[in-house]
Parts: structure tokens; sequence; C-alpha cells
């Protein structure tokens, strides 16, 4: 017999370990390699109406999806809740409990807007949530909320929100299907906490600028916890922001000017005074030349016009009038100014000016773009005599300083892991802030970074003990005219 050596390997092996001998087994095969079976797309026997006629459904792709089908009793538990995790149902029995008790101590079981903080602490929700609460039940309407309305209510609320931030939103909203706050929510929250606070007791009789504080506040808010620009606080951001820590804050500190974040006085009366001191016709609106004078000019002309393009702002006042000298800034849009102006380490802030001066809206700043405004900066300083740095030798110090991640262009992400950002923008826009940085310790901004206060709350301060320090001399000269007349 004649053998046959031409087959494959692997045949041979399997052949031996079987027993067989090799020296005299002819193969049983000319070696035909395997083929993989054609797709289905390839099968001249496949039609629409045999796939009709197999089971539907997707394989199952993933390993969860394996090993539920392999176990069909298995249960995955829920772990996404979009209105907050829900809680135990007697802690809802025990707020209607303690509802019921607050009613029955009030004339004819119905609250009034000034008898609602005892209603609504038995809600356990925070004090000066009473005022949208009111509203949302219907008391505005009637002037008085009944036990079964507020009852029912509560019912409804606990149903579907099962949060804090949740609730919030449903009841500033006065539960409506919005899905986001608007400015206008805040409005009775404010002006209840400019009513009823300890704080702002002397503010009552000025009835002038209940408006003015309630605005700023509000403008504040949004520019701390609307982190995507849009004018709609959502509930993600919402749970984000320390919005409803700071109102919880405000049932047990008396001093309003100690709740620095959004209420404090003494920064609503700065951010008005240095409004008030531009808008020279006091018609709550600036333009160009009077947003020019701010800080004794010290911003570059090219980046007002940046500011008053609509880059930053919102509004009909600027899109209709976008770009000509007739265009004008809000004060709520100046209250964003002063804040992203004053402490340019703020997320918002670095947003504000990185939008200022992406010229084209490519989400980078180009060298083109730094050499646009900085060739402002060389005139400036040319023009009062003070020897400047070329461009060139400017922008590798800005490069070393930032350290972009791509070589040739800074993005949003390089200027916000950066700590020395507000030198960054000061080079390239504002002069006076640029002067004293090249003069200051290059190691105090760090050390202001590593205190607690930031730095709008320094300026703040500041500020305020120099105008209240303004106003104490102005008064005593006005008493000195009275007694030289006498």
């Amino acid at each position: 017999m004649v053998v046959v050596r031409s087959w494959c390997y692997a045949c041979q092996i399997l052949f031996i370990q079987n027993g067989g001998d090799p020296e005299d087994v002819a193969p049983r095969f000319p070696y035909k390699p395997w083929k993989h079976p054609r797709p289905r797309s390839y099968n001249k026997n496949y039609s629409r109406d045999s796939l009709s006629s197999t089971k539907s459904g997707p394989p199952p792709h993933t390993t969860l999806q394996r090993h539920a089908k392999a176990n069909r009793s298995l249960l995955i538990p829920r772990f996404h809740y979009p209105q907050g995790k829900p809680g135990d149902q007697s802690q809802l029995e025990m707020t209607i409990v303690n509802l019921r008790q607050v009613f029955l101590g009030l004339p004819n079981q119905q609250a009034t807007r000034e008898q609602f903080a005892a209603v609504t602490k038995a809600a356990g929700c925070p004090l000066y949530w009473k005022a949208p609460l009111f509203i949302a039940c219907g008391g505005e309407k009637l002037g008085y909320v009944e036990l079964n309305t507020i009852v029912e209510y509560w019912h409804n609320l606990c149903s579907t929100c099962h949060d804090a931030a949740s609730r919030f939103l449903r009841i500033a909203t006065r539960s409506s299907n919005r899905n986001y706050l608007l400015p206008e929510d805040f409005m009775a929250l404010v002006q209840d906490v400019v009513d009823t606070h300890p704080g702002l007791t002397f503010l009552k009789e000025a009835q002038e600028f209940h408006s003015r504080y309630v605005h700023t506040v509000i403008s504040r808010i949004y520019y701390c916890v609307n982190q995507s620009w849009s004018g709609q606080i959502t509930l993600p951001e919402l749970r984000r922001s320390d919005l409803l820590r700071v109102v919880d804050t405000l049932e047990v500190e008396d001093d309003i000017n100690q709740v620095t974040q959004y209420f404090s006085y003494e920064h609503f009366y700065v951010i008005y005074c240095k409004f008030w001191e531009l808008d020279r016709d006091h018609d709550l609106f600036i333009d160009k030349n009077d947003l020019a004078r701010h800080s004794d000019h010290a911003l570059s002309t090219r980046l007002i016009d940046r500011i008053f393009s609509g880059t930053v702002t919102r509004g009909k006042t600027v899109s209709q009038l976008n770009g000509s000298p007739d265009a004008k800034m809000s004060y709520t849009e100046f209250v964003w100014f002063l804040l992203a102006e004053e402490d340019k380490q703020h997320p918002r802030a670095i947003e504000y000016w990185f939008r200022c001066m992406d010229l084209d809206g490519d989400g980078y700043l180009s060298m083109y773009e730094l050499e646009y405004f900085y060739d402002e900066q060389l005139q400036r300083m040319e023009a009062i005599g003070i020897e400047c740095l070329p461009f060139e030798d400017c922008l590798c110090q800005m490069l070393d300083m930032i350290r972009p991640q791509i070589p040739d262009k800074i993005s949003l992400t390089d200027l916000k892991r950066c700590k020395m950002t507000p030198i960054f923008f000061d080079t390239f826009f504002n002069l006076e802030k640029y002067l004293d940085h090249e003069q200051r310790d290059p190691f105090a901004s760090q050390r202001d970074h590593d205190t607690e206060m930031s730095d709008w709350d320094r300026y703040a301060a500041e500020e305020y003990e120099l105008l209240v320090a303004e106003e104490g001399g102005n008064d005593n000269h006005d008493d000195l005219g009275v007694d030289e007349e006498i």
C-alpha cells in the first residue's frame, strides 16, 4: 500500500492519538479547508417570507442581556430616579398629621400669606419656600389656603417629586409642565425675603429699591447656577448648585450680609452704585461709551465691541441693535459683566471672556485672535510711554502659563484648568489690571486663591467700605456747610 504524506499535520496527530499507525494508513481525503457558511444576504433560499417565519427579537449582545436570558427570574433593581428616590410612605402621613395640627389652630382653618410660615415648616420645607408654596396652592387668588387644598396638593407633589430639588422646581413653576426654572419663577421668593427677612427691615421703606434688589439676586442666581447659558435652570443644574442650601441658610442667619452667595445687601449696593455711576440718564440702560468709563477706561474698545455684539448678552435690545452705536446693556446684563470682570477665576467668568475673545466661534483662541486684542494693548501702552513686550514674547509667556493641549490654540478647558487665568485675560484687554499684575509679587495671586474669600467677595467688601466712607464724607461736608451758613 502506498503511503501518502500530503495530508494535514493536524490529522496526523489526531490519528496517532487514536492509536493508528500512520505508516500504513492512506489519507481519508484530499485535504479540504473548512469554509465559513455564506452570509444570509448571499443565501439563494433566503426571502422575506422565510425571514418572517423565523423568531424575532434581537440577540443578547451584552453580558447583562445574556445573564437576563439565562435567568428569567433575574430582577435588575432600579437605579435611575429623575425626580428623586421615593421615600417612606409613613413620612408623608406624618407630614399630613403636622399640617392638620397647624390648621386646627388657625381661624376657620384657613392660612393667609402671613400665617403660611408655620404651614411651610409643618410640610418640612425651608422657611423661605412659603411664598412660592402659598401661590402654588392657589392662595394668591383667594387670599388664603384651606387644609383640604394643601393636603391634596402635597399628596400630588409627593407622588411624583421625591427630593427637595424636584419639589422646589414644581412649586416655583406653580405645578406647570415645565421641567426648568425661568427668572420670573424666583420673583415671589426673593420679594418675600425683602419683606420678611430681619436683615432687610431697613429696606421696607425704600420701595424703589425692592425691584433692583430682586433683579440683582435673580441675576446672580442665574450667573452661578445656569451653566448652560440658556436662561433656564434645569433640575440637574439645580441639584449641582448650592442655591437650596443658601435659601435654607436664610432662616438661621439674621445678618443678610453674611449670606454672601446671591442675597448679600452689601454686594447689591456695590453693583447698583457701579451701574448708577455709568448710567448718566438713569434709564437703567448703558451704551458702549458708558461702559468704557468703567474703572477709568481700563477695558479695551475691541473687547467692549465684542460685549455689545451679543456674544454674552441676551434680549431684544441687544439682538435688534446688534453691533450698532445705539446698542444697550441692561442692568441685569451689567450684573453678569461686573461679576465676570472682578472674579475671573469663576467658571462662568472664564466662559464669559472666552466667548468675547473667540472671534470666529470655533471653540479655540487662535494666535490671530490673541494678536487682535493685544495689538490695542500695545498701542495704549506706547501712548502713555510704557515699554511693552512684543506680541511674540508675550505669546510665549502666555502659552507657557496656560500649557494648552493643542500647541497652537487655547481651548476653554485649558483656561479652566489653569489657576492663573485672570492674568491671561487681563493681559489682552484690561490695561490697569495687567500693569498691576506686572508690578505685583508673582506669588501673591496664588496666596489670594488659597484663602476662603473669592475675588468677588474681596472686591465687594473693599468697594462697600469705600462707598460708605465716601457717603459719610459727603454727609459731613453737607453738615459743615449748614453750620457755616448758620
